[in-house]
């Protein structure tokens, strides 16, 4: 069953062939199901679930991965980094071929009446400069959308920046839109990214994931809860021992310095 393949999985991390190499039938629902068995494995060990994460959100990494909509996983207190000062130590062991992606974070205040530009704003508190790192099981990186729903949305650590009080934001909807990231390794450019990479805006993010949360009959946003909304840039390989980080233009955050240990 695969529900207990992935709990036991995730207690012994290590590569194997995708779950839809063995079940060619497996629907991203059939995933989403296996995701909810270990979501409540979690619940039962002690995990707080804190916020939500969307992947696949940036369109122009569709075709390189496979996967052509996006998918969510929860995020929970074991799996979130503190930052200081905008520089966060992020831990690699247990997690299984680990990739970079820098992001927008929202800290919801309230749960959104609809999925209208307005009515998500008026429910976000505050916004923040997040990272992800995302893990996948299977060689390569070769998957299809159900491995994806099925590993809680490939979701292995977030460490988020400092909030923004999101009316600090001048016309929130444009400057999401028209902002750009440059990520780092070492010093050295790696990639750039921009807001409309991600579904046009990362508000359009927010808007898609409450879609996908009704159509599953998951638990509605709450307030309290973050929201990381998927990639600026391309995901890239890390380990241990380097350093990242991340810069923004046209867009009042500041970037975060990441060590992986």
């Amino acid at each position: 069953m695969l529900a207990d393949e992935l709990i036991e999985l995730h207690a012994r991390p290590r590569e194997v062939p995708p779950f839809t190499f063995r079940d060619p039938g497996l629907s991203p629902d059939q995933g989403y199901a296996a995701s909810l068995a270990l979501h409540k494995r979690r619940l039962a060990d002690g995990w707080k679930p804190v916020g939500r994460k969307i992947g696949f959100t940036n369109r122009t990494i569709w075709p390189r991965y496979g996967v052509y909509e996006p998918i969510w996983g929860t995020v929970y207190d074991r799996t979130v980094i503190a930052e200081d000062d905008g520089r966060a130590r992020i831990p690699l062991q247990g997690l299984v071929q680990p990739r970079i992606e820098p992001e927008i974070c929202f800290g919801m205040k309230s749960r959104p009446r609809s999925t209208d530009s307005a009515s998500l704003l008026g429910a976000i508190e505050w916004i923040a400069h997040s990272v992800e790192i995302v893990q996948c099981f299977h060689p390569g990186w070769k998957v299809k959308l159900p491995d994806c729903t099925a590993n809680n949305g490939l979701h292995g650590r977030l460490t988020v920046g400092a909030r923004t009080p999101i009316g600090a934001i001048a016309d929130p909807e444009r400057t999401l839109a028209t902002f750009s990231v440059t990520l780092l390794c070492g010093g050295e450019v790696v990639d750039r990214g921009c807001g409309a990479n991600v579904l046009g805006c990362p508000l359009f993010a927010l808007s898609h994931l409450l879609g996908i949360l009704e159509r599953a009959g998951a638990e509605p946003l709450a307030a309290g809860e973050i929201v990381s909304t998927g990639t600026l840039t391309d995901a890239h390989p890390v380990k241990t021992g380097e350093r990242w980080s991340t810069r923004f233009e046209g867009l009042p955050l500041d970037g975060l310095s990441v060590e992986f240990t």
